[in-house]
């Protein structure tokens, strides 16, 4: 029999809460959507190759052996799937595969580079992707989206950071560290490269870089479970489930395959509570926990390689300005505020004013064109309350009010969660 545990009541809480901070130790950027997002139900088959029977383990057993898996070196091949209900966004982005070279703007000014990594990662938002992966501490990582007829990869090794693009024959390069020992010289342009290489080392590449962002979210408004075994890219693993307890979340539950030898993470499935495919799904299709060759993270740009630098793309004013202002007026941090957090637990909502505490372009209002507006409209639905009227944009995951003085409110809650969080700040 597979192993099966009782859910956990919210007296365990605490002891949950202490192995999912260790456990918190993955290294990921957000997004997901972040998002900083996670991985999809168009690969079902991943883990279909029975049930192993296994010892029985307990949730918190479960979350304190991925909290003490010390797994330095890893190859293998990782399949995403995105299913955010979006569009896709691959010709916004120039595409993985790329083919359409480096943007210009219209004045055919160099915009920057087709290999850089902020322009290339965006895709993984949307559709399913093979990632080959490999890791040798964590000075050392290569991470290749693998296209039809093309491949993006990208490279950490040591303090360099490289990406390469091989339909457009275009690489970028960072360095952690500046150059030169002289700290007031070399700052900006060390901070330029670390920025750099530290958005493209931390993208979420693997289910462990994805489980460390739903273990985080253990807590009293959680129930966690472990449920049943499955076998992924051919290891034994155990299923960690993880299930909101409150109302008004878009999420219906996180499932974790749990490698049973080595405690890493080998698949990770987020269900949104509309049923349906999986929102994200990411797991291994292959995977060796052995040294990967240390050739597997040097990296020499091809002959005939436009080579970007990240210091020199930084100063080609790639940064927020106003174009139209011919002194290159810069964007306005402060423009920004601070997201004031409302609620806890799963049905968190962020709220925050957009600059100029405006809402959007309202129909009559003549600030766009009909047809942009008609766009507009088609992409929302326009709600009223106590706090006026906005219109609401959904994903299958994350939602967001924007109401017409400027206010959003953000979260992976429904509509009515929205709408109601706006009548109470009001």
């Amino acid at each position: 029999m597979a192993p099966y545990e009782p859910e956990k009541d919210t007296s365990e809480a605490g002891e949950l809460r202490a192995g999912r901070r260790k456990a918190a130790r993955y290294a990921v950027p957000i997004a997901v959507a972040g998002v900083a997002a996670a991985t999809i139900g168009l690969v079902p088959a991943l883990a279909t190759s029975g049930d192993p029977d296994l010892p029985k383990v307990t949730a918190q057993e479960l979350i304190e052996k991925i909290a003490a898996s010390d797994t330095q070196q890893l190859s293998g091949n990782v399949k995403i799937s995105t299913d955010l209900g979006l569009p896709s966004i691959g010709g916004m982005a120039g595409g993985f595969g790329g083919g359409g070279g480096t943007d210009r703007s219209e004045d055919g000014a160099d915009k920057g580079s087709a290999a850089d990594p902020k322009s290339k990662l965006m895709e993984l938002a949307s559709g399913t992707h093979t990632l080959r992966v490999a890791a040798d501490g964590p000075d050392k990582q290569k991470v290749s989206v693998l296209g039809d007829a093309s491949e993006y990869s990208m490279i950490h090794n040591g303090d360099e950071l490289w990406a390469y693009d091989s339909a457009s024959n275009e690489a970028y390069h960072a360095t952690e560290k500046g150059a030169s020992s002289d700290k007031g010289a070399s700052s900006e342009k060390g901070d330029k490269g670390h920025e750099a290489g530290k958005g493209a080392k931390d993208v979420p590449s693997t289910p462990a870089d994805f489980a460390e962002q739903a273990l985080k979210a253990v807590d009293d408004t959680t129930s966690v479970k472990v449920d049943g075994t499955a076998q992924v890219a051919g290891r034994d693993a155990y299923r960690l489930v993880i299930k909101p307890k409150q109302s008004g979340s878009t999420i219906g539950q996180i499932t974790i395959a749990v490698d049973e030898k080595t405690g890493t993470p080998l698949k990770f499935s987020l269900t949104p509570a509309s049923g349906g495919a999986a929102v994200v799904d990411a797991g291994f299709t292959k995977v060796d926990f052995g040294k990967p060759s240390a050739s597997t993270f040097d990296f020499t740009p091809p002959k005939g390689t436009k080579v970007t630098e990240a210091d020199e793309h930084g100063k080609k004013g790639h940064d927020f300005q106003d174009k139209g202002d011919k002194g290159g007026k810069e964007f306005d941090k402060g423009d920004l505020n601070e997201p004031k957090i409302i609620g806890e637990g799963w049905s968190t909502i962020a709220e925050l004013k957009l600059p100029g505490g405006q809402g959007l372009p309202t129909a009559g209002s003549g600030d766009v064109p009909p047809d942009a507006q008609k766009l507009l409209d088609s992409l929302g639905d326009q709600v009223d309350g106590k706090f006026g009227s906005g219109t609401v944009f959904s994903t299958r995951l994350v939602n967001a009010l924007v109401t017409d003085d400027g206010t959003v409110y953000m979260g992976a809650v429904t509509k009515d969660a929205l709408v109601k969080a706006a009548n109470e700040a009001h």
